[in-house]
Order: structure tokens, then C-alpha cells, then sequence
């Protein structure tokens, strides 16, 4: 069985079974929501941006480069000496090929320390959804779901909760 249709038979099993008993509570959280809405989604994502601002621009800048002298090797490039020709083609493959990398490097280590920002936040949301559970007796409570009445939406709490820390 796949982890998708376990995760749906578990949750038609929980809704059974809250029907089937009245004092059942269950409660929805959307993770999506949180990691984009939270106070400290939000930090983390401005953290972020801050902290890769100065290789994007040395990208952005790169590529500029590139463009430029591509743009020269196609004007140019007929009038240009088979030399010279030759020396820009190979001086434009070099400088493509370090772009390409940095720009692999860079899409790795701006993942990566996403990653890292957002496990923490999902960690804090984690703990806050616990003690909504607990504090107020909810027997299950749901991160993924193809429908949910808003009614047991608790994601509003939650990104409140995490505000509040």
C-alpha cells in the first residue's frame, strides 16, 4: 500500500471514527500555509534572501556578461580573424561553464540552508500543534489532506501561536 493511500485510509478510519463518537475532536493543520505564512517563516525566508543577496547579484551579473559577449560573438563574430574568433568562443565557453557551476552551487546551497531554516520552523509548529492538541483534548490532528472543513482548520492558531513565541 502507498504511503498516500495508508495516509488516507488513516484518516477515513479516524473520521469514522469520530462520527461514530461524538466527543471525538479532530483538527487540520496546513503545513504549506504555515511555512509560507508564520512569523518565523517569514524571518527565515528574509534570513535567507539576505544571506545569498550578494552571490545572486554576482550571478545576475555573470549572465549579463554572457549575454554581452554572445551578443558580440554574433555581430561580430564574421568580421572577426579566425584567431580572435576562436579566442572570444573559447573565452565565452569557459565563462559559461564557471556560471553553470556557480549557479549549481548556488541552487544547492540556497536549498540546503532552506531546508535547514525550515525544519526548524516546522519544528516550532510541531510543538505548537502538540499543545493545542493537548491543552485542549483533540484526538487527532491531520497535516495533509485533500479536503477539510474549515471548520477544524486549526492553521490560523497555529501561525497565531507562533507569533506569540
Amino acid at each position: 500500500m502507498t504511503k498516500t493511500r495508508l495516509l488516507l485510509a488513516l484518516a477515513f478510519g479516524l473520521l469514522a471514527a469520530a462520527s461514530a463518537h461524538a466527543q471525538s475532536k479532530i483538527g487540520f493543520v496546513s503545513s504549506e500555509r504555515v511555512l509560507r505564512e508564520a512569523v518565523p517563516a517569514v524571518k527565515a525566508q528574509k534570513k535567507l534572501e539576505k544571506e545569498f543577496e550578494k552571490r545572486d547579484q554576482d550571478l545576475q551579473r555573470m549572465a549579463k556578461q554572457l549575454q554581452s559577449m554572445q551578443e558580440s560573438l554574433e555581430k561580430n563574430g564574421v568580421t572577426m580573424g579566425d584567431a580572435d574568433r576562436k579566442a572570444n568562443e573559447r573565452e565565452y565557453a569557459d565563462l559559461n561553464r564557471e556560471f553553470q557551476r556557480r549557479q549549481r552551487e548556488f541552487r544547492e546551497d540556497l536549498n540546503q540552508r532552506r531546508n535547514e531554516e525550515l525544519a526548524g520552523v516546522l519544528e516550532r509548529a510541531n510543538k505548537a500543534i502538540r499543545e493545542i492538541a493537548e491543552t485542549e483534548k483533540y484526538d487527532a490532528i491531520l497535516q495533509d489532506a485533500i479536503y477539510i472543513n474549515p471548520r477544524v482548520d486549526l492553521t490560523d492558531r497555529v501561525i497565531k501561536a507562533l507569533a506569540d513565541k
